[in-house]
Protein backbone atom coordinates (compact mmCIF):
# COMPACT_ATOMS: atom_id res chain seq x y z
CA UNK A 1 0.00 0.00 0.00
CA UNK A 2 1.08 3.55 -0.50
CA UNK A 3 2.47 5.50 2.68
CA UNK A 4 -0.23 8.51 3.51
CA UNK A 5 1.15 11.61 2.19
CA UNK A 6 1.40 13.48 6.06
CA UNK A 7 3.54 10.30 6.98
CA UNK A 8 5.60 10.67 4.19
CA UNK A 9 6.42 14.44 5.31
CA UNK A 10 6.94 13.35 8.38
CA UNK A 11 9.29 10.90 7.70
CA UNK A 12 11.60 13.19 5.08
CA UNK A 13 11.20 15.69 7.63
CA UNK A 14 12.68 13.65 10.76
CA UNK A 15 15.44 12.06 8.37
CA UNK A 16 16.63 15.86 8.29
CA UNK A 17 16.40 16.23 11.97
CA UNK A 18 18.62 13.21 12.24
CA UNK A 19 21.34 14.50 9.62
CA UNK A 20 21.32 17.88 11.65
CA UNK A 21 21.63 16.03 14.79
CA UNK A 22 24.68 13.91 13.53
CA UNK A 23 26.14 17.88 13.73
CA UNK A 24 25.23 19.04 17.33
CA UNK A 25 26.14 15.28 18.66
CA UNK A 26 29.49 15.79 18.88
CA UNK A 27 29.59 19.19 20.28
CA UNK A 28 26.72 18.55 23.12
CA UNK A 29 27.79 15.28 23.95
CA UNK A 30 30.61 17.04 25.86
CA UNK A 31 28.80 18.52 28.15
CA UNK A 32 25.09 18.00 30.31
CA UNK A 33 22.58 19.41 32.17
CA UNK A 34 24.17 20.11 36.25
CA UNK A 35 23.59 16.93 38.44
CA UNK A 36 21.74 17.27 41.47
CA UNK A 37 24.48 16.32 44.37
CA UNK A 38 24.07 13.52 46.12
CA UNK A 39 26.35 11.40 48.52
CA UNK A 40 28.08 8.04 47.31
CA UNK A 41 26.02 4.71 48.20
CA UNK A 42 26.33 2.82 51.05
CA UNK A 43 25.54 -0.34 49.55
CA UNK A 44 27.29 -1.38 47.21
CA UNK A 45 28.03 -5.17 45.59
CA UNK A 46 25.79 -8.10 44.89
CA UNK A 47 23.63 -10.04 47.01
CA UNK A 48 25.12 -13.43 48.32
CA UNK A 49 21.17 -14.67 48.15
CA UNK A 50 17.40 -14.02 47.99
CA UNK A 51 16.92 -15.26 51.40
CA UNK A 52 13.82 -12.97 53.02
CA UNK A 53 16.18 -11.94 55.76
CA UNK A 54 19.33 -10.66 53.39
CA UNK A 55 16.44 -8.67 51.12
CA UNK A 56 15.06 -7.22 53.45
CA UNK A 57 18.36 -6.25 55.03
CA UNK A 58 19.35 -4.90 51.81
CA UNK A 59 16.42 -3.14 51.13
CA UNK A 60 16.50 -1.06 54.76
CA UNK A 61 20.50 -0.42 53.60
CA UNK A 62 19.56 0.82 50.28
CA UNK A 63 16.54 3.05 51.81
CA UNK A 64 18.86 4.61 54.19
CA UNK A 65 20.85 5.97 50.53
CA UNK A 66 18.03 7.24 49.40
CA UNK A 67 17.23 9.23 52.46
CA UNK A 68 20.92 10.87 52.28
CA UNK A 69 20.10 11.68 48.46
CA UNK A 70 16.92 13.23 49.08
CA UNK A 71 18.50 15.35 52.31
CA UNK A 72 21.28 16.84 49.74
CA UNK A 73 18.94 17.29 47.08
CA UNK A 74 16.92 19.49 49.97
CA UNK A 75 20.46 21.07 51.03
CA UNK A 76 20.93 21.98 46.77
CA UNK A 77 17.64 23.57 47.03
CA UNK A 78 16.49 21.15 44.38
CA UNK A 79 12.54 20.09 45.95
CA UNK A 80 11.48 18.13 42.70
CA UNK A 81 14.17 15.61 43.34
CA UNK A 82 13.85 16.33 46.90
CA UNK A 83 10.10 15.13 46.96
CA UNK A 84 10.84 12.24 44.09
CA UNK A 85 13.12 10.32 46.44
CA UNK A 86 10.75 11.25 49.63
CA UNK A 87 8.51 8.64 47.60
CA UNK A 88 11.21 6.63 46.60
CA UNK A 89 12.25 6.00 50.41
CA UNK A 90 9.29 5.23 52.19
CA UNK A 91 8.80 2.16 54.29
CA UNK A 92 7.12 -0.16 51.51
CA UNK A 93 9.47 0.55 48.95
CA UNK A 94 12.26 -2.85 48.28
CA UNK A 95 15.36 -0.88 46.07
CA UNK A 96 18.31 -3.87 45.72
CA UNK A 97 20.41 -0.41 44.33
CA UNK A 98 20.31 3.33 44.45
CA UNK A 99 22.59 6.31 43.74
CA UNK A 100 21.45 9.48 43.28
CA UNK A 101 24.72 10.80 41.61
CA UNK A 102 24.55 11.48 37.94
CA UNK A 103 20.92 12.06 37.29
CA UNK A 104 20.84 8.77 39.73
CA UNK A 105 20.46 4.97 38.88
CA UNK A 106 17.83 2.09 41.06
CA UNK A 107 16.86 -0.81 41.59
CA UNK A 108 13.77 -1.58 42.67
CA UNK A 109 11.91 -4.78 43.06
CA UNK A 110 7.72 -4.71 42.86
CA UNK A 111 6.67 -8.24 44.25
CA UNK A 112 8.34 -10.82 46.48
CA UNK A 113 11.85 -11.72 44.92
CA UNK A 114 12.64 -14.49 47.59
CA UNK A 115 9.90 -16.73 46.39
CA UNK A 116 9.06 -15.62 42.46
CA UNK A 117 8.71 -18.39 40.13
CA UNK A 118 8.37 -15.60 36.87
CA UNK A 119 10.82 -12.29 36.99
CA UNK A 120 10.25 -9.24 34.32
CA UNK A 121 12.86 -7.03 34.33
CA UNK A 122 11.60 -3.57 33.06
CA UNK A 123 14.27 -1.33 30.77
CA UNK A 124 13.03 2.31 30.50
CA UNK A 125 14.00 4.32 27.40
CA UNK A 126 14.74 8.03 27.42
CA UNK A 127 13.31 10.84 29.75
CA UNK A 128 13.11 8.20 32.51
CA UNK A 129 15.29 9.92 35.40
CA UNK A 130 14.89 10.16 39.25
CA UNK A 131 12.55 12.86 38.59
CA UNK A 132 10.26 10.53 36.13
CA UNK A 133 10.75 7.74 37.89
CA UNK A 134 7.17 7.45 38.91
CA UNK A 135 6.55 6.57 35.13
CA UNK A 136 8.49 3.26 35.65
CA UNK A 137 7.18 2.96 38.96
CA UNK A 138 3.45 2.93 37.67
CA UNK A 139 4.12 0.58 34.80
CA UNK A 140 5.76 -2.12 37.33
CA UNK A 141 3.18 -1.68 39.58
CA UNK A 142 0.50 -2.70 36.81
CA UNK A 143 2.76 -5.31 35.31
CA UNK A 144 2.94 -6.80 38.44
CA UNK A 145 -0.88 -6.76 39.35
CA UNK A 146 -1.10 -8.63 35.96
CA UNK A 147 0.84 -11.45 36.87
CA UNK A 148 -0.16 -12.29 39.87
CA UNK A 149 1.61 -14.36 42.89
CA UNK A 150 4.66 -16.02 42.79
CA UNK A 151 6.16 -13.28 39.97
CA UNK A 152 8.39 -10.18 40.78
CA UNK A 153 8.99 -7.27 38.68
CA UNK A 154 12.29 -5.41 38.57
CA UNK A 155 12.17 -1.98 37.80
CA UNK A 156 15.66 -1.33 36.27
CA UNK A 157 17.02 2.26 35.87
CA UNK A 158 20.45 0.80 35.52
CA UNK A 159 21.92 3.78 33.16
CA UNK A 160 21.49 7.30 32.18
CA UNK A 161 18.47 7.83 29.83
CA UNK A 162 19.05 10.15 27.02
CA UNK A 163 16.70 12.73 27.17
CA UNK A 164 13.53 12.19 24.93
CA UNK A 165 14.40 14.71 22.74
CA UNK A 166 17.81 15.33 22.13
CA UNK A 167 21.05 14.01 20.02
CA UNK A 168 21.88 11.61 22.09
CA UNK A 169 18.32 9.65 22.12
CA UNK A 170 19.29 8.71 18.10
CA UNK A 171 22.54 7.53 19.02
CA UNK A 172 23.53 3.72 20.97
CA UNK A 173 26.31 5.72 22.85
CA UNK A 174 24.18 6.02 26.01
CA UNK A 175 23.46 2.42 25.10
CA UNK A 176 26.92 0.84 25.16
CA UNK A 177 27.50 2.71 28.45
CA UNK A 178 24.30 0.59 29.92
CA UNK A 179 24.80 -2.77 28.05
CA UNK A 180 27.82 -4.32 30.22
CA UNK A 181 25.74 -3.18 33.71
CA UNK A 182 22.63 -4.41 32.46
CA UNK A 183 24.39 -8.14 31.70
CA UNK A 184 26.06 -7.83 34.81
CA UNK A 185 22.78 -7.45 36.57
CA UNK A 186 20.55 -10.69 34.95
CA UNK A 187 24.11 -12.43 35.66
CA UNK A 188 23.81 -11.92 39.71
CA UNK A 189 20.28 -12.31 39.59
CA UNK A 190 19.86 -15.61 37.80
CA UNK A 191 22.70 -16.49 40.52
CA UNK A 192 20.53 -15.29 42.91
CA UNK A 193 17.07 -16.81 40.93
CA UNK A 194 18.67 -20.16 38.89
CA UNK A 195 15.06 -21.65 38.71
CA UNK A 196 12.80 -18.43 38.36
CA UNK A 197 12.12 -17.93 34.47
CA UNK A 198 13.31 -14.46 33.65
CA UNK A 199 12.18 -11.98 30.86
CA UNK A 200 13.60 -8.93 30.02
CA UNK A 201 10.80 -5.81 28.55
CA UNK A 202 12.75 -3.10 26.78
CA UNK A 203 10.76 0.14 25.88
CA UNK A 204 11.73 2.58 23.39
CA UNK A 205 15.37 3.52 23.75
CA UNK A 206 15.52 0.83 26.38
CA UNK A 207 15.52 -1.79 23.79
CA UNK A 208 18.57 -0.49 21.93
CA UNK A 209 20.12 -1.15 25.12
CA UNK A 210 18.78 -4.85 25.79
CA UNK A 211 19.79 -5.32 21.53
CA UNK A 212 23.75 -4.25 22.81
CA UNK A 213 23.44 -6.75 25.94
CA UNK A 214 21.34 -9.72 24.34
CA UNK A 215 24.26 -11.63 23.57
CA UNK A 216 24.88 -12.09 26.96
CA UNK A 217 21.69 -12.33 28.75
CA UNK A 218 20.79 -16.14 29.75
CA UNK A 219 17.30 -15.19 30.15
CA UNK A 220 13.91 -16.86 28.42
CA UNK A 221 12.69 -13.66 26.18
CA UNK A 222 13.58 -10.79 25.54
CA UNK A 223 10.53 -8.01 24.55
CA UNK A 224 11.45 -4.83 22.38
CA UNK A 225 7.93 -2.66 22.69
CA UNK A 226 7.47 1.04 21.17
CA UNK A 227 11.10 0.29 19.69
CA UNK A 228 12.91 3.06 17.39
CA UNK A 229 15.30 -0.08 15.56
CA UNK A 230 17.55 -2.04 17.67
CA UNK A 231 20.74 -0.83 15.77
CA UNK A 232 20.60 -4.65 14.33
CA UNK A 233 19.32 -5.60 11.18
CA UNK A 234 17.94 -8.85 12.10
CA UNK A 235 16.93 -10.78 15.58
CA UNK A 236 19.30 -13.62 14.75
CA UNK A 237 21.87 -10.72 14.91
CA UNK A 238 21.43 -10.28 18.41
CA UNK A 239 23.14 -13.72 19.07
CA UNK A 240 20.83 -14.45 21.87
CA UNK A 241 19.43 -17.90 23.52
CA UNK A 242 16.52 -16.14 24.15
CA UNK A 243 13.54 -15.76 21.95
CA UNK A 244 13.00 -11.92 20.87
CA UNK A 245 9.63 -10.30 20.50
CA UNK A 246 8.77 -7.01 19.19
CA UNK A 247 5.56 -4.94 19.21
CA UNK A 248 4.18 -1.59 18.50
CA UNK A 249 0.81 0.01 19.57
CA UNK A 250 -1.81 1.56 16.77
CA UNK A 251 -0.63 5.14 17.72
CA UNK A 252 2.53 4.87 18.64
CA UNK A 253 4.35 7.77 17.11
CA UNK A 254 7.79 5.45 17.23
CA UNK A 255 6.56 4.57 14.01
CA UNK A 256 7.01 7.75 12.17
CA UNK A 257 10.90 7.57 13.24
CA UNK A 258 12.20 6.82 9.84
CA UNK A 259 14.31 3.42 10.44
CA UNK A 260 17.55 4.32 9.12
CA UNK A 261 21.34 4.38 10.13
CA UNK A 262 23.25 6.95 9.01
CA UNK A 263 27.27 6.23 9.50
CA UNK A 264 28.72 9.78 9.97
CA UNK A 265 32.85 10.64 10.53
CA UNK A 266 31.74 10.84 14.61
CA UNK A 267 28.93 8.93 14.82
CA UNK A 268 26.11 6.58 13.72
CA UNK A 269 22.54 8.09 14.01
CA UNK A 270 19.45 6.05 13.91
CA UNK A 271 18.89 2.60 14.44
CA UNK A 272 17.69 1.19 11.07
CA UNK A 273 15.44 -2.19 10.75
CA UNK A 274 12.11 -1.82 12.25
CA UNK A 275 11.70 -4.38 14.54
CA UNK A 276 8.09 -5.39 13.69
CA UNK A 277 8.91 -5.50 10.20
CA UNK A 278 9.05 -9.68 8.72
CA UNK A 279 12.93 -9.10 7.51
CA UNK A 280 13.38 -8.50 11.38
CA UNK A 281 12.45 -11.74 12.66
CA UNK A 282 11.04 -11.20 15.76
CA UNK A 283 7.93 -13.47 17.26
CA UNK A 284 5.51 -10.37 17.28
CA UNK A 285 2.68 -9.36 20.07
CA UNK A 286 -0.74 -7.82 19.59
CA UNK A 287 0.54 -4.65 21.24
CA UNK A 288 -3.37 -2.81 20.79
CA UNK A 289 -4.00 0.78 19.80
CA UNK A 290 -2.32 2.78 22.18
CA UNK A 291 0.43 5.25 22.29
CA UNK A 292 4.15 4.93 22.80
CA UNK A 293 3.51 5.47 26.84
CA UNK A 294 0.55 3.10 27.31
CA UNK A 295 1.96 -0.38 27.05
CA UNK A 296 1.84 -0.79 30.91
CA UNK A 297 -1.70 0.52 31.06
CA UNK A 298 -3.84 -1.03 33.35
CA UNK A 299 -6.20 -3.17 31.25
CA UNK A 300 -4.13 -3.06 28.17
CA UNK A 301 -4.17 -5.17 25.35
CA UNK A 302 -0.29 -4.86 25.38
CA UNK A 303 0.11 -5.69 28.76
CA UNK A 304 -2.22 -8.83 28.94
CA UNK A 305 -0.25 -10.26 26.61
CA UNK A 306 3.44 -9.12 28.03
CA UNK A 307 2.40 -10.77 31.09
CA UNK A 308 1.01 -13.66 29.14
CA UNK A 309 5.05 -13.85 27.59
CA UNK A 310 6.93 -13.43 31.06
CA UNK A 311 4.24 -16.08 32.68
CA UNK A 312 5.66 -18.58 29.36
CA UNK A 313 2.27 -18.90 27.98
CA UNK A 314 2.45 -16.58 24.85
CA UNK A 315 1.06 -18.19 22.78
CA UNK A 316 -2.08 -16.23 22.73
CA UNK A 317 0.05 -12.98 22.47
CA UNK A 318 1.11 -13.52 18.81
CA UNK A 319 -0.46 -11.54 16.28
CA UNK A 320 -2.47 -13.48 13.44
CA UNK A 321 0.96 -15.04 11.11
CA UNK A 322 3.21 -14.77 14.34
CA UNK A 323 6.52 -13.03 12.68
CA UNK A 324 4.87 -9.88 11.08
CA UNK A 325 2.74 -7.48 12.66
Amino acid sequence: MPSHPRRSRLRRGLLAALVAASVAVPVSGAAGPAAVPAPAPAVRGPLRTAAPEALAGRYAATRADIGAAERAAARHGDRRRAAALHTMAAPDRRFLAFDGRDGGRGVEVVGDLSHAERIAVLVPGAGIDIDHYWRLRNGSLALRRELGERSAVVAWLGYRTPATVSPTSLTSGRAVEAAPELVRFIAELLRLKPAARTTVLCHSYGSVVCARAAHGLRVADIVLYGSPGTGYRSAAALHTPATVWAGRAGHDWIADVPHVELRLPFVDIGFGTDPVSPGFGAEIFAAGSGGHSDYLKTGSEPLRNIARIVAGAAGSARTPGGHHA
